[in-house]
């Protein structure tokens, strides 16, 4: 029985369990732990990002004779460019953008008001269970209202955080553009025989499908805020670009992103024009039936095709178990997982064959 494959997932199942138990028992120990990755988490991430984006160049400049640390060097001064540019040809929009977005908050916010206060006169002609989901949402803004100093303090917090990543992540990148070669070696070095040739393979399909997950979500985002920034200039609508910029931003969370992003553009739209909220629902409509349909199946193919039920689920259990960053890594986690699972199988399936050949 031991030789099961049920029994030896069952067993590893309770063992992790187990472990997962005795660690939050003992997580105080490993407090100042979780205080160094959490520093390193995200200019690691952010890192990681920009170095399965640039590889490709690295790989080019390498084929055209650059020593490893001229390309490194081409490829920093590559993103600084492109940041510069950034900066130059679009920032002085956005910049005036927000500004006018900021001078006309107040105009807005009465606006928005005026909206929540006739939805609240209407609420006793409305069902009960609307009523009181109107109620707790009146008790909601309240509460947010009282909290703003929080909500201040904490903005300027994660802004000294953004500076420090800022710092950290050329550093990242730099030693994985370096060194990155010398990683699946490493790990395969405490391991010999075939299970040393399998484990590089796993670990080069982990790095084919991180790359093809990356750079494909990230040309997909681009493509998303292109069309979005195209549609609400044809309609006329206020603040297009930092809107569309908010959209291209806020594709990368799968399922939930697109709610997020015209949430904004519909506010915008209500207070500019109430059937503009219309045409902004049409627009980020008709966006996402291109995304899923036609552009993210072809750039990103069926390797990372995975079923709109299964992303739900893993997006819900992981933003409560993780939040935000749960919910934007749950879909590459499980795709990690997943080419983990099929070298797995694929592995006791050649096992298998080469024990029935020997008999």
């Amino acid at each position: 029985m031991t030789n099961k494959l049920w029994f030896q997932v069952g067993v590893g199942i309770i063992l992790t369990l187990v472990i997962i138990r005795l660690f939050i028992e003992v997580q105080s120990i490993f407090d100042p732990l979780f205080i160094i990755a959490q520093t390193v988490f995200v200019p690691l991430l952010l890192g990681g990002v920009l170095f399965y984006l640039s590889r490709p160049i690295l790989h080019f400049l390498e084929k055209r004779k650059f020593p490893r640390w001229a390309g490194v060097l081409t490829i920093i001064l590559l993103i600084v460019l492109v940041f510069y540019l950034f900066y130059v040809m679009i920032g002085p929009m956005v910049t005036k953008q927000v500004n006018s977005l900021v001078d006309n908050a107040p105009a807005i916010i009465e606006d928005v008001e005026d909206y929540g206060m006739y939805l609240f006169d209407q609420r006793d002609r409305l069902p009960d269970s609307i009523e009181e989901q109107i109620n707790g949402l009146q008790g909601r803004v309240g509460e947010f209202a009282s909290n703003i100093g929080g909500w201040v303090i904490s903005f300027l917090a994660s802004f000294v955080s953004g500076v420090v990543t800022l710092v950290l992540v050329p550093f990242f990148l730099i030693y994985l553009l370096l060194d990155h070669e010398k990683f699946a070696p490493f790990i395969a070095g405490f391991f010999k025989g075939e299970r040393k040739t399998w484990i590089r393979k796993t670990m080069s399909d982990i790095d084919e499908t991180l790359q093809a997950y990356i750079q494909g979500q990230l040309f997909v985002s681009f493509l998303v805020g292109v069309m979005l920034l195209i549609g609400y200039l044809i309609i006329g609508l206020d603040y297009a670009l930092l809107l569309a910029l908010i959209g291209m931003v806020t594709n990368v969370i799968p399922f939930l992103g697109p709610y997020i992003a015209v949430f904004p553009a519909i506010v915008i739209a209500l207070v500019q024009d109430p059937i503009m909220a219309v045409y902004v629902a049409i627009i980020m409509l008709v966006a996402q039936q291109i995304e899923s349909n036609f552009i993210t199946p072809n750039v990103m193919g069926k390797s990372l095709d995975v079923h709109p039920l299964t992303v739900i689920t893993l997006i819900l259990a992981a933003g409560n178990i993780a939040g935000l960053w749960g919910i934007i890594l749950a879909i590459p986690v499980y795709a990690v997982i997943k080419t983990i699972a099929k070298n797995i199988y694929a592995r006791r399936q050649e096992i298998r064959r080469t024990a029935t050949k020997e008999v």
